[in-house]
């Protein structure tokens, strides 16, 4: 059974034989001809769906490919770790100081943990939609990095994908015990304590069945204080290729707890990188899911496939924060403890089918997703202790209690149509019909003052159309257009009234209505060959979203969702890649323009510029103009990785990333101005770039020895930053309110790190 999304190579070798009779002394001598290869021909698929595979240069957008070698090639801790070195136009902010809790960014869209990060990115795992229906975030810890086969990142609004498809879409394949037989054992060591493990085991079950199980587990420090981890991921999956029948079952399971202690103020960080503001942050999230993927060939040119799933999670956070309000000679509450409990349950099942006729290469598919979420927010005061942790003095209050449900209906189809050898036409379009429902339980029950009742439906027909074509076996043109949507999540829309803002990362105050998100994106490039091994690419892009949901910070940990009218990203992509042996080398360029174009009131108090402009007369307001840049996002990536086969047992490895500065929350209108009394911090954080050195030495058959340098130059350096008030001294020491700061926060990276481990085959 061929897998879906997943990069397949598939080498067609044409035999002929021609026989000469050459009479030679009554003798007569055959002679065959040299057997001719064609080339390599690299298929993706273009739905979630098993059923459609696509060659990659008929599909007019600048897709991105990568596999499980290349995972294992870069040594990345996870998948995000592995986007941000190898793949171009990505890159990560570290908001959390957690490697599990990145907001991965991608031609200026985010897929991330946080809520109150505007997600535009949707992420699937064999078929199935992993963001979460709260708040359409995404818990990278989650994912079984061990499992992973395959990697497709499709660009621009793509409808096939469904909702919050804005920016792009990342499919996920894993890995068949047929495709990756064997017993494999990995252990790591190194810095900031951490120790992980993972077991891998495929095998064929007779002659058409097969089996794949994968467990992981990670402990460290964290190389901040008071910042551990865990991770613990099991994987397995079975299935059979029988006849005209394909099918595979697979399991998938997390339990991690993970401590991410944030952003930092630079006063503080001037002192000690590792101190933390206040403590504990920590995340506790437990999932199981269970997937099934099924495909029938009706006929030589008609197949029917099949995706069904039910997910349960349990999510759980422990926030320890300044108390805003507590009166100085108080110190008993001068903290404030907030724990939230999020409880999902959610099934789907879509179906599809894919007929070959003619030039037409036709599918269609149906599909409807539901969820359940209950959520409880508790608040307790205390004190903060000589470490800035939170020690409650009271019996924790409940604050908020809600149940929500969504539910998504859709169909949608893709028409592949090849007008000539040369030309191939893409149509595709989803409708999507989204219910969104809260119930304000905290209220009927606990007789809260919340106003949580609320309910949405949206619906939109997304289309898209695009063209390629292969001017010569060496270049291929395309282009296209394309439309997505985003339907606002439960958290979203109880947490939308700018009076009462709602503190995260979850906390709710009445639902004032949100509309839908809608982009819309313009896509067309080239790509081709300069000689066998040698390839490059160029393009350029521009999504335009309109009603875009943003994250109103009010403050360090308060804020709410809102309808913006229009947000924009444009770009150039520019590549060029070799792959040969001994030596295989990629470099990438991305210039984004990511931008409000809208003018607005956004609340930002930390400021200089808030309430000084006429635009805007609200209390800690400031003018956002058209054409200010979008915080948090780089103008220009610049990455370079090499890999290197010095002898058939020795490799090594490089991987370089230059990121230009960018601008911090709350400095959206990009005029925020130190004054060294009042104010402190630029408002943006600056360029910085880094070295990664990786190893790996075979001893035998069934032993590899294995290391990575990070951060090679001990670079000191900030992937995003915020705007608000620091309530200590430099020396981490309280101080009343009237004497906090207006100070720029930033999330410091990770210093130099060094880890050694080894892979040992098992068994025969």
């Amino acid at each position: 059974m061929s897998q879906p999304n997943q990069k397949t190579t598939r080498r067609l070798i044409g035999l002929a034989v021609v026989a000469a009779a050459c009479p030679m002394q009554s003798q007569a001598q055959a002679q065959a001809a040299p057997v001719a290869a064609l080339p390599t021909v690299e298929v993706v698929g273009t739905t979630p769906v098993p059923g459609i595979e696509v060659p990659k240069d008929q599909i007019p957008s600048n897709v991105q490919t990568a596999d499980d070698a290349q995972l294992r090639r870069a040594q990345s801790l996870n998948l995000p770790d592995f986007m941000a070195t190898r793949l171009p136009s990505v890159s990560v902010n570290e908001i959390q100081g957690n490697p599990y809790q990145l907001d991965v960014n991608y031609r200026g869209f985010t897929a991330g943990p946080l809520l109150g990060t505007p997600q535009g990115l949707s992420v699937y795992q064999d078929g199935v939609r992993i963001n979460e229906p709260f708040g359409d975030v995404v818990n990278w810890d989650l994912i079984p990095k061990a499992a992973i086969s395959s990697i497709t990142l499709l660009p621009g609004s793509n409808p096939l994908f469904g909702l919050n498809t804005l920016g792009g879409a990342l499919s996920l394949q894993t890995k068949r015990g047929d495709t990756h037989p064997g017993t494999e054992l990995e252990l790591q060591a190194g810095s900031f304590g951490r120790v992980s493990t993972e077991l891998t085991h495929g095998r064929k079950l007779g002659e058409d069945g097969h089996l794949f199980l994968a467990l992981g587990g990670l402990n460290e420090d964290g190389w901040r204080d008071h910042s551990p981890s865990r991770v613990r991921q099991l994987f397995a999956k079975v299935g059979q290729d029988r006849g005209k029948l394909s099918w595979d079952l697979s399991f998938t399971h997390g339990d991690n707890r993970l401590v991410g202690n944030g952003l930092l103020p630079e006063s503080m960080l001037m002192q000690n990188r590792k101190q933390v503001y206040t403590r504990p942050d920590r995340t506790d999230n437990r999932m199981s899911m269970l997937t099934l993927n099924a495909s029938y060939q009706l006929s030589d040119v008609q197949t029917i496939s099949m995706t069904a799933y039910t997910r349960r999670s349990r999510y759980s956070t422990l926030n320890g924060d300044l108390n805003n309000d507590f009166d100085p000679p108080d110190v008993e509450e001068s903290g404030v403890e907030n724990r939230t409990r999020t409880r999902q349950h959610g099934e789907g099942l879509a179906l599809q089918s894919t007929v070959s006729a003619g030039i037409h290469r036709f599918t269609f598919g149906a599909s409807v997703d539901r969820a359940r979420t209950r959520f409880a927010q508790t608040e307790a005061e205390g004190f903060l202790d000589a470490t800035r942790s939170v020690v409650p003095q009271e019996e924790a209050e409940v604050d908020a209690l809600l149940a929500g449900k969504s539910r998504t209906a859709s169909i949608y189809f893709h028409d592949l149509v090849a007008l000539r050898p040369d030309l191939q036409l893409n149509l595709s379009g989803r409708y999507n019909d989204t219910r969104v429902t809260t119930r304000d339980e905290g209220r009927a029950l606990l007789g809260l003052s919340t106003q949580l009742d609320g309910e949405g439906r949206y619906r939109k027909f997304n289309p898209a159309a695009g063209l390629t074509w292969q001017a010569t076996p060496r270049l291929t043109a395309y282009g296209g257009w394309s439309q997505g949507s985003r339907a606002p999540s439960p958290i979203e829309l109880g947490c939308s009234d700018p009076q009462n803002a709602c503190v995260l990362p979850n906390a709710l105050q009445s639902d004032p209505p949100l509309k839908q998100v809608v982009s819309q994106t313009l896509e067309a490039g080239l790509r081709g060959t300069f000689a066998p091994g040698l390839s490059w690419n160029a393009s350029v892009f521009r999504t335009l979203n309109k009603d875009d949901l943003l994250f109103v910070s009010s403050g360090l940990s308060r804020g709410y969702f809102t309808n913006f009218g229009r947000t924009l990203r444009r770009g150039v992509e520019l590549g060029l890649e070799q792959r040969t042996d001994p030596l295989t080398w990629s470099l990438s360029y991305s210039y984004l323009q990511a931008r409000y174009d809208s003018p607005a009131c956004l609340v930002s108090e930390s400021n200089s510029s808030a309430e000084t402009s006429s635009a805007c007369g609200g209390e800690g307001e400031i003018a956002v103009r058209r054409g200010d840049r979008l915080p948090g996002l780089p103008a220009h990536h610049l990455k370079f990785n090499v890999d290197w086969r010095v002898t058939p047992a020795w490799t090594l490895g490089a991987q370089y990333r230059a990121y230009s500065r960018r601008s911090v929350r709350g400095n959206d209108n990009g005029a925020h101005t130190p004054d060294g009394v009042e104010f402190s911090g630029t408002g943006y954080v600056g360029g910085y770039a880094l070295l990664d050195l990786t190893t790996s030495w075979k001893l035998g058959r069934s032993v590899e020895l294995f290391a990575k340098v990070a951060n090679v130059f001990n670079r000191r350096y900030a992937s995003a930053g915020q705007l608000g008030r620091n309530g200590f001294d430099a020396g981490g020491a309280v101080l009343p309110p009237d004497a906090w700061r207006n100070e720029q926060f930033v999330a410091p990276g990770a210093p130099r790190a060094m880890w050694l481990g080894v892979r040992m085959q098992l068994g025969a």
